[in-house]
């Protein structure tokens, strides 16, 4: 008994002296946390989404105090969350708030399939085992990878094989432009106006694009000759626009005749009146 005593006195002093000398350790060589990253943390939307590049909000938040990186890299907080950073860190903020578009409108209607496809259902593994489900190489799959990694709840997959953007959710973190096996989701700043090709197929032989889909950019550059500004280039067989010099005068979507042209404002986020009429497709 006498032994077993004596064992417990010598085990609690054992551990009063380490817990001393534990807590002298600390506060002798504690690192003093900037009280920054506590006030830029709390600005933080707190979604953990890593659209910053940064493991969640507490990472994001020592790398902009240390100055590793930007305010503005916050996409769900938008320009609201870095203006608030910035004033935290006495720094000028110039952000602007971006929305995914998909540069496809390939539909089970109009972009017809290679075969039916038995593996993994996903398009990055349709992708690496078969090149694609689709006679359009450049096409949306149609597997939603990119409605799975959404945290905002601003994709969702339709009943015509597409993924569909809801614009009023959209944060524009990236998260699906980074996950799309075929890169046909573009970041496009809600402000912007002009015109866009709603069409990722680089084919430049015009029946070898109406044979994979009815409404893919047919390479005739009816939009180069109509746009009074000269703002469109044809770059690796797709339109481009300069929006430097594009007015928005929808010439273009007029012109084009299988309606692969869209003008960003009016046709993909819906922000104003359409200026121009649309003309039904070409599906010949």
């Amino acid at each position: 008994m006498t032994i077993i005593l004596i064992t417990l006195g010598f085990s609690a002093a054992l551990a009063f002296i380490l817990g001393l000398a534990l807590g002298w350790f600390k506060e002798k060589f504690k690192v003093e946390r900037d009280p920054r990253v506590d006030a830029v943390r709390d600005a933080l939307p707190s979604v953990n989404c890593g659209a910053c590049g940064y493991p969640g909000c507490d990472g994001y938040a020592e790398a902009v105090v240390k100055g590793e990186t930007s305010v503005t890299k916050c996409a769900p907080g938008g320009s609201s969350v870095a203006e608030a950073l910035a004033t935290l860190m006495g720094v000028n903020a110039s952000s602007e708030d971006t929305v995914a578009v998909l540069l496809c409108q390939g539909t089970k209607d109009k972009a017809p399939v290679k075969g039916e496809y038995v593996g993994v259902k996903t398009c990055r593994a349709a992708k690496l085992s078969a090149g694609g489900t689709k006679l359009c190489a450049w096409g949306c799959l149609g597997y939603g990878d990119c409605t799975t990694v959404c945290q905002f709840d601003a994709l969702h997959m339709e009943d015509d094989g597409l993924p569909h953007v809801d614009y009023a959710t959209c944060t524009g973190c990236g998260l699906c432009v980074q996950e799309c096996a075929q890169q046909i989701l573009a970041l496009v700043s809600r402000s912007r106006k002009g015109s866009v090709v709603v069409c990722s197929n680089h084919a430049v032989v015009k029946a070898t694009v109406m044979k994979t889909c009815k409404v893919g950019c047919i390479k005739c550059e009816a939009c180069v000759r109509a746009c009074p500004e000269s703002c469109i280039t044809m770059i690796n067989g797709i339109p481009v626009t300069d929006y430097a010099k594009c007015t928005s005068c929808g010439m273009c979507v007029q012109k084009c005749p299988t309606k692969c042209y869209k003008l960003i404002e009016t046709d993909i986020t819906g922000a104003e009146t359409v200026k121009a009429p649309i003309e039904e497709p070409v599906t010949a």
